[in-house]
């Protein structure tokens, strides 16, 4: 079901916030088109304390395996990325599908350690915004459709205050590949 309660902007805001107190910069320096690593110096590690910091500010689960890691689990070994660590054709594809509104210049051949220095602000939010879109209709708790804000990034039951329960980032990327893997 696609939410209504969060808009984008608003997930932009935490996500700037997220990544000004990750890797500690004004956060003023960080705009939508920022690449984490490229333009604002996050490393590695950063990335797993900025995906924390939105797990807790919307009550999500952001994914812990790339969507490379999915793909070789799915379609196989090699599929993503070949044995001199360069991208696929299919890999690329699936990639410039999943992050079409990102604007990222993906190709087949790239060296697949090129990817993380292509994440932006604005892939995070896309990314975000997605795993809150899987909000279900109804509350698992009680079944009522009655869904409200708290705290302007937690989404709960009007009825019986439970938390709202998304699809987590893992899950939602293999469902997504299976839709993609069974359209071909």
């Amino acid at each position: 079901m696609k939410q209504n309660l969060i808009p984008e902007q608003r997930v932009l805001e935490e996500v700037t916030k997220a990544i000004a107190e990750g890797i500690d910069i004004h956060p003023a320096i960080i705009k939508p088109e920022s690449s984490l690593m490229k333009d604002l110096g996050a490393e590695s590690l950063d990335f797993l304390d900025i995906n924390y910091r939105l797990e807790q500010s919307f009550g999500i689960k952001m994914a812990r395996r790339s969507v490379l890691d999915h793909m070789e689990e799915l379609f196989g070994e090699e599929s993503a990325i070949d044995s001199d660590g360069k991208l696929t054709g299919k890999a690329a594809e699936v990639l410039s599908m999943r992050y079409d509104g990102a604007g990222l210049q993906i190709q087949a051949g790239m060296d697949m350690d090129e990817l993380p220095s292509m994440v932006t602000v604005s892939s995070i939010v896309e990314v975000v915004m997605n795993l809150l879109d899987t909000l279900p209709d109804k509350c698992v708790n009680c079944g009522a459709g009655n869904w409200s804000l708290q705290e302007e990034t937690r989404i709960q039951c009007g009825s019986c205050n439970e938390a709202a329960s998304f699809t987590s980032g893992d899950d939602l990327t293999q469902d997504w590949l299976k839709q993609i893997q069974e359209s071909k």
